[in-house]
């Protein structure tokens, strides 16, 4: 999946949220039956709704872009295109399983549970000044049902059918009241105009700005570049509680880079302004610069509450070489992870476990009370090990001595029909040496995947690493063209249907789908159906343990490593709300210092000479 893409569905489509009934007058839904704000609340805690607008904002993205539609499988998007769009509802950022109406004034859940209706604004408008109608909202259903990514067929796939109701009402009628967490991802919709997309071919790539309704709209752009969004002066819901204090920037722009560490540098030189960071390194080392000595460039550490969810060293199962779970399990010991957090992490990290590290969700120890009932109609169809002992990933002391765990490892390969053959790993059978492609799209990851090379090559095992440009590795990754990958899933406090598209059977043979790893399997496909229709938060917790410890115990992948903050650098010209949100950056709550903008860009050019 593309990464712009990624990011918008993620904003969209992976908030994981379970609906609770609520009166009309209701602004949101809840997991947890209580919304922290009111009818009549004036805005988030984590705003400053004073904020002055103006300015620009300067980003910057990697690789390039080639469409402007983030809706569909085809191309990729520009980053930044979702802020065109307004959905039905938007997510509180500091609670765990909230929403508010942005296009939907109330949001009612029938009683039974089988149908939810979202009434729409009278203000709410598309920039060209058209009303926003129920007409626009059924249509925008049906088409990205249809015609959208292979991910809205996924969440919307209980939804039997959609109805106007009334003036300004749609509802939605459900297979069965068991999603629950349906009627609020229908919430996450952008609502796009009939209008604009008759007769137009709503699966093509297009650079032509699409008609929106959002705080921003698109102003110009250098194909494959930079792209420009202007914040747009009368937008319809400025005023509106979900709205207020947030996006104050008048100009975003984002700027294309070949890759990280060119981008780096172009930050350090003021190209632009905010940079998110993922490498501890360049975070320990990379910012020394005359800007930073000058302190003109801030780096913050912005702590978070939300589940690491999961990076690792993903294998893909389409792959016969990783079939044998005694295969994937063994390579897992070439990964020292306590060597490379020393001496190329800065000591910055915590190993990750669980597809769910750093919340409750996460499994721990052995299964116990309604955990362990759900498991135990599986038991001899999963791993007898889910039941006795608690999953940990191979540990090391840090010195680079692995000996040990590279014992551990050939007698499983040794196990499941590889041997020695010279200096080589062969198998049994075949003859078949043990050789695989780790494909990469940022050099930077070439300094960790090196030394796991080097360790696989003691086990008489070949791992070619290949970095490749960013469209290059979107084309191969849609299209499951990868032997192993370092992947990325991002979780929720309150996991739900997207877990159908990470894990889910169906979603393994959907190119383009989440599931890039490929796991079919039966009990994970009903842990996660049975997870999806957890009655309470305890049970959901309880079910989501069970399908992270069947993860777990699966060896899709060799976990990495997390941190509980957002590493921040940029320019001084920028101030934000004292108050952070738990489970976001918010960087749209920040606003811009005219008098701090000015004094930066007056002393960029005498420090970026030096």
């Amino acid at each position: 999946m593309h990464k712009a893409t990624r990011i918008f569905l993620g904003l969209i489509l992976t908030i994981g949220l379970i609906a609770a009934a609520y009166a009309a007058t209701t602004p949101g839904m809840s997991l947890f039956g209580d919304l922290k704000y009111g009818p009549d609340f004036k805005h988030f805690d984590y705003v400053n709704p004073d904020a002055p607008k103006g300015g620009t904002m300067r980003r910057s993205a990697i690789g390039t872009f080639d469409t402007l539609n983030p809706l569909v499988v085809k191309g990729i998007p520009a980053a930044g295109v979702g802020a065109i769009f307004d959905t039905l509802a938007v997510a509180s950022e500091d609670e765990p399983a909230s929403e508010y109406g942005l296009v939907a004034e109330k949001i009612d859940l029938a009683s039974d549970k089988l149908s939810v209706l979202y009434t729409i604004r009278k203000e709410a408008r598309f920039h060209d000044g058209t009303p926003m109608t129920p007409e626009d909202v059924i249509w925008t259903f049906e088409t990205l049902r249809a015609k959208g990514h292979p991910s809205y067929r996924s969440y919307y796939g209980d939804v039997t059918r959609v109805e106007k109701a009334g003036e300004r009402g749609v509802r939605f009628v459900f297979k069965s009241a068991e999603n629950r967490e349906l009627p609020q991802i229908l919430g996450q919709m952008p609502v796009l105009s009939k209008a604009y997309w008759s007769g137009r071919d709503f699966e093509k790539t297009t650079l032509d700005p699409p008609l929106g309704s959002g705080p921003y709209k698109i102003e110009s752009i250098d194909p494959g570049r930079s792209i420009t969004y202007s914040r747009v002066a009368d937008y319809w819901a400025d005023d509106l509680p979900v709205m207020k204090g947030r996006n104050n920037a008048d100009v975003i722009r984002y700027d294309y880079y070949r890759d990280a560490t060119i981008a780096l540098e172009a930050f350090k030189a003021g190209q632009y302004d905010i940079r998110l960071e993922n490498s501890s390194k360049d975070w320990a080392t990379g910012y020394d610069s005359p800007a930073l000595r000058a302190g003109l460039i801030k780096k913050e550490e912005i702590p978070n509450q939300l589940p690491s969810g999961m990076q690792g060293f993903a294998y893909n199962l389409r792959r016969p070489i990783f079939e044998d779970p005694r295969v994937r399990e063994a390579l897992a010991y070439a990964f020292d992870f306590e060597w490379s957090n020393k001496n190329l992490f800065y000591g910055a990290y915590k190993r990750t476990r669980s597809y769910f590290d750093n919340s409750e969700l996460a499994a721990t120890d052995v299964p116990q009370g309604e955990e362990l009932t759900i498991l135990e109609k599986f038991r001899g169809q999963i791993p007898e090990r889910v039941f006795t002992a608690e999953y940990d990933p191979p540990k090391y002391d840090g010195s680079g001595n692995i000996r040990d765990g590279l014992r551990a490892a050939l007698k499983l390969l040794k196990e499941a029909g590889w041997t020695f053959k010279g200096e080589k790993l062969v198998n049994d059978e075949t003859g078949q040496p043990f050789e695989f492609e780790i494909l990469l799209d940022n050099p930077q990851f070439e300094r960790i995947v090196l030394p796991f090379t080097k360790n696989l090559e003691r086990m008489g095992i070949t791992g070619r690493v290949r970095t490749v440009d960013n469209a290059q590795y979107q084309k191969r990754m849609e299209t499951f063209d990868y032997d192993m990958a370092v992947v990325a899933f991002g979780e929720s406090l309150s996991p739900g249907n997207e877990q159908r598209e990470f894990w889910g059977s169906q979603a393994a043979g959907e190119q383009g789908s989440r599931n890039l790893m490929g796991v079919k399997n039966k009990v994970v496909d009903e842990l996660i159906e049975d997870l999806i229709k957890a009655p309470d938060r305890a049970s959901l917790v309880a079910h989501t343990r069970a399908l992270d410890r069947v993860l777990q115990y699966g060896y899709y992948l060799i976990p990495h490593y997390h941190i509980a903050a957002f590493r921040v650098a940029h320019w001084d010209k920028f101030e934000r709300p004292p108050v952070s949100p738990k489970y976001a950056v918010g960087i749209e709550t920040w606003w811009i210092d005219p008098g701090a903008e000015q004094s930066v860009e007056a002393k960029k050019g005498e420090v970026t000479k030096q």
